[in-house]
């Protein structure tokens, strides 16, 4: 893989830069105009200064700098405020243009005119190939501008890219580990389980559930048995952690096996290390 490379639309994502600059000095008067100054939006003190001190905004946790304006804390504060969701977009911007759609370009192999990123077979801890130079395992994927990034990977003349996934394969895994009824249930009978567990967390019939409920039943599904807290679950759907807090409650009440075995992996890593 890595001697074969990759092909990179170059002219693509040359475009692409320049209509993200574009955006980035947009979403940056918007802010200047919402705050009625103009401050350095990449320093944390200023942020800190702007949000905290000028917006009045109640600061949600404290780092060894000052209050955080990490994006975790931003996207909870753009419930109150437009300035963080805006701050937000804008590094979501300045990181695909400096990440992506001018760094890849540059790394493109003069003599093949491809990407070759390079594999290492022990940098992670879990076993897990790990890619630099560039990293190919973290190319966007979400959202219209993500795909932008990703349309910009192109097969060689002749040929087409082919991708394959397992459906729900980490929750078809946890059945398998858990042995969870309700899960093992589903999957023997071909239900769908983003729906079920949406009817379980909001307390309905499935063939209630609306579309915009499965999809929270799909974030709980895979957020919850990978830790997700309730303030990361309220922020992700824009509700109370209150809220938040209950979604997960009726979860682990309903998929009982599911909350057993989590436990027991926690104690067993305790135990053993």
């Amino acid at each position: 893989m890595e001697l074969q490379g990759i092909r990179l639309d170059v002219d693509n994502l040359f475009n692409f830069s320049r209509e993200l600059e574009a955006e980035l000095n947009r979403d940056q008067e918007d802010i200047f105009a919402l705050c009625d100054r103009s401050f350095n939006l990449n320093s944390t003190k200023q942020l800190q200064e702007v949000l905290f001190n000028i917006r009045k905004l109640k600061p949600l946790k404290k780092t060894k700098t000052g209050f955080s304006t990490d994006n975790t804390v931003l996207a909870e504060l753009a419930l109150e405020d437009p300035v963080p969701g805006k701050v937000l977009n804008y590094r979501l911007l300045a990181k695909l243009k400096s990440t992506y759609a001018d760094s890849l370009p540059v790394l493109v192999n003069s003599d093949t005119e491809k990407l070759h990123t390079h594999f290492l077979q022990t940098g992670t801890a879990t076993g897990r190939l790990s890619s630099r130079d560039p990293n190919l395992q973290n190319i966007p994927v979400r959202g219209e501008k993500g795909r932008r990034i990703r349309a910009a990977f192109v097969p060689d003349r002749g040929y087409s890219f082919l991708s394959a996934d397992y459906s729900q394969i980490e929750l078809v895994v946890l059945a398998a580990l858990s042995g969870d009824s309700m899960l093992l249930e589903a999957f023997k009978q071909g239900r769908d389980v983003h729906l079920r567990t949406a009817a379980v967390i909001f307390g309905i019939e499935e063939a209630d559930v609306a579309p915009g409920q499965r999809q929270v039943g799909k974030t709980i599904n895979f957020g919850v048995i990978y830790g997700m807290s309730a303030f990361r679950l309220a922020r992700d759907l824009k509700i109370s952690r209150s809220e938040a807090r209950v979604f997960i409650t009726r979860y682990f009440e309903r998929y009982a096996g599911v909350d057993s075995f989590i436990k027991e992996i926690i104690a067993g890593a305790e135990a053993k290390g």
